[in-house]
C-alpha cells in the first residue's frame, strides 16, 4: 500500500525526519495541519511534539490513505490527531493553525498562488507554512515532474503573500523552506 511506502520514505534516515522536526520547533499546545499527510508518519510525530493540549489535522485527498491513518492512529492510541479527507482544489480547516506542513505535495497543487493565498485565512498571526519538495536533478521525480525548484516555490509563495522565513539546506534531494505571513 502507498501509505506504508510514504511512511518508510518519510522515516528514512536520508529524509532526516528528526532534523526536520527540530527545525520546525513545534511547541506544546500548538495546532498543525499536515497537508497531504500520506501514511501519517509526520502527523504522529507532530502529535507528540504538540502534546495533549495541541492538535494535528492529518489531511489527504486519498480515502485509502485516510483509512490507513485512522487505523494507525487508533492502534497507537493517539488522541490529538483528527484525520480529514479534503478536496484537491480547496482546503477548509475548522480553526486557525500555527503551522501548515507539506512534504512532497507542493507539485500536486494546481493554481498554487491562488491556493496558498486562500490558506492565509487558516494561519494564526505568527503562523508558518513549511514546504519540503523534491528539487529535481534526474530520476523519477524529474522525469514525472514530481518536483518544483526552490526558486519557483519562493516566487509563488511571495506572490501568494508570504515571506521566506528560512531556507534550510539540510536535505540532499529536497528543498525545505519555511514561510511566514507577509503582514
Amino acid at each position: 500500500m502507498k501509505a506504508r511506502m510514504f511512511n518508510r520514505q518519510a522515516s528514512d534516515p536520508q529524509s532526516k525526519p528528526d532534523d526536520v522536526l527540530k527545525a520546525l520547533a513545534l511547541q506544546p499546545g500548538q495546532k498543525v495541519a499536515d497537508l497531504g499527510a500520506g501514511g501519517g508518519y509526520f502527523s504522529l510525530r507532530f502529535a507528540e511534539e504538540v502534546g495533549a493540549q495541541g492538535h494535528v489535522y492529518a489531511l489527504d485527498t486519498d480515502s485509502g490513505k485516510i483509512e490507513f491513518m485512522r487505523k494507525s492512529i487508533a492502534e497507537e492510541g493517539v488522541g490529538n490527531i483528527e484525520v480529514v479527507l479534503v478536496g484537491k482544489e480547496n482546503l477548509t480547516l475548522p480553526e486557525k493553525v500555527d503551522m501548515i506542513f507539506l512534504r512532497n505535495v507542493y507539485h500536486h497543487i494546481s493554481n498554487r498562488v491562488q491556493y496558498f493565498s486562500q490558506l492565509r485565512q487558516y494561519l494564526k498571526p505568527n503562523g508558518r507554512i513549511a514546504i519540503v519538495e523534491h528539487k529535481g536533478g534526474g530520476g523519477f521525480h524529474s522525469l514525472f515532474e514530481h518536483r518544483v525548484s526552490p526558486e519557483a516555490i519562493i516566487e509563488e509563495m511571495t506572490s501568494a503573500g508570504y515571506l521566506t522565513a528560512e531556507s534550510l539546506g539540510m536535505l540532499p534531494k529536497q528543498s525545505f523552506i519555511i514561510f511566514s505571513l507577509n503582514k
